[in-house]
């Protein structure tokens, strides 16, 4: 029986995206888009995500493309401009899965432990829940079996009682990989659906 409902933040709860902020440092989209798959990638945000510092890995890349310097420091000097809105209706059943008494509800997040604080401070239902666990704090990351059991243990959740939510296919084939039943989210309506299938909504 579920009794704990773990989410992921990024594109489930909250609207991140370097697109918000390079659409205004480029003259058009494809120079954009080769910036952020060849240069400032997913792979080398994720390293600051698993603990590395904010400055070693800018400093890092600088070094290696100093032609792209500027586009390179405005990934985390602005990054904030990434920051977008909540996306309300996945509060909204946040909030209906909170209010029901049902579940603990956690947060299993990979975000650098020096920007997470800019979510904190904006969006006031990260209070609800009832633990974050931030993988820039623990140096380690979603899809690494360990920062799953880190949440499990930390908290006395068993992994037949926990149902987990992520957009990122690969983020929840490992939840599954240690006996957590998991939802891929795709849209508040598909998560909506696929709850009350569980009886969980």
């Amino acid at each position: 029986m579920i009794n704990t409902i773990i989410f992921d933040l990024g594109a489930v709860l909250i609207d991140w995206n370097p697109h918000y902020l390079y659409r205004t440092l480029f003259d058009s989209e494809e120079e954009m888009i080769h910036f952020l798959a060849n240069i400032a990638t997913s792979d080398w945000n994720e390293e600051q995500d698993a603990g590395r510092s904010l400055e070693e890995g800018t400093e890092m890349l600088v070094k290696r493309f100093p032609d792209h310097e500027a586009n390179i420091r405005a990934f985390y000097g602005r990054w904030n401009e990434m920051l977008g809105a909540a996306f309300d209706d996945t509060v909204a059943i946040l909030k209906k899965l909170k209010e029901s008494g049902k579940y603990k509800v956690y947060a299993l997040t990979n975000w650098s432990a020096e920007t997470f604080p800019v979510a904190l401070e904006r969006f006031e239902f990260l209070s609800w829940f009832d633990g974050i666990v931030v993988s820039g704090t623990e140096k380690m990351r979603k899809p690494q079996p360990e920062f799953y059991q880190l949440l499990l243990s930390r908290y006395d959740v068993k992994p037949e009682e926990a149902l987990f939510i992520d957009d990122n296919k690969r983020n929840i084939l490992a939840a599954e990989q240690l006996g957590i039943r998991s939802i891929h989210y795709q849209s508040p309506e598909q998560l909506t659906t696929e709850l009350q299938q569980l009886n969980i909504l």
